[in-house]
């Protein structure tokens, strides 16, 4: 198992833990209903972001920001869309539904942009030292 993919669990069950807790002491007073499909969502698009990025750096070494770039605005357009998609479907009809469900998603967002920051920052640095060394 490779090194990204132990932190990307630890990360994933670490996250996780706490948001089923939440939902089965509180219900849906705390964590909306749609939370464990924006939490898959969001843990795909963290994976697709940091894959892209190391297969373009293993490519080419001067493309690191390109393909964090790349991987960056993918997880926000599929965020964005998820987001309008789910509004647009019924949620605000819900109680507190809205704000629930916006809270869920911008924890779920940042908190896996700032894993992503991080593992693509102590993941990739081997690549990069072997580009100085040269």
């Amino acid at each position: 198992m490779s090194r990204f993919l132990r932190q990307f669990l630890v990360f994933a069950a670490a996250l996780g833990l706490p948001i089923y807790v939440l939902h089965r002491v509180y219900g849906t007073a705390v964590v909306h209903p749609r939370t464990g499909l924006l939490f898959v969502v969001m843990a795909a698009l963290t994976y697709f972001a940091y894959s892209l990025t190391a297969r373009l750096v293993a490519r080419d070494p001067n493309s690191l920001a390109m393909g964090y770039l790349i991987g960056m605005t993918v997880r926000l357009l599929v965020s964005l869309g998820l987001v309008t998609w789910l509004l647009a479907g019924g949620i605000a009809r819900e109680p507190r539904g809205v704000w629930t469900f916006l809270g869920a998603f911008f924890i779920l967002y940042f908190s896996w942009a700032g894993f992503e920051i991080w593992a693509t920052l102590s993941n990739l640095r081997p690549i990069s030292e072997k580009q100085v060394t040269q």
